[in-house]
């Protein structure tokens, strides 16, 4: 797992995107347009404190660093820093811990 030099604020979360399979386990090659409708997945590298939000009240942070987790595909923002590409989204648009 790569360190970053981003710490998500309040109820925020810092994924990695995974890379889309490009090809099915029997090796039949997926396009482009069909990749892009698989789900998004990816990896927490940071997470919030969860207190402080912007309503005004505390949120229990349930993803932790390490997590594998599916994600709302228009959900968050997408950010480059140093040429590495990351998703920083709200904990509420991550819709699944996979494993």
């Amino acid at each position: 797992m790569a360190q970053t030099k981003i710490q998500p604020l309040f109820s925020y979360v810092l994924i990695k995107p995974l890379q889309a399979e490009t090809k099915t386990a029997s090796g039949i090659v997926i396009p482009d347009t069909a990749q892009e409708k698989q789900s998004q997945m990816g990896e927490v590298l940071a997470v919030g404190p969860g207190f402080g939000s912007e309503d005004g009240r505390d949120n229990k942070m349930i993803v932790k660093v390490g997590d594998k987790v599916v994600y709302k595909k228009w959900g968050g923002n997408e950010i480059k820093v140093d040429g590495v590409e990351y998703m920083l989204m709200e904990q509420k648009d991550v819709m699944a811990i996979v494993g």
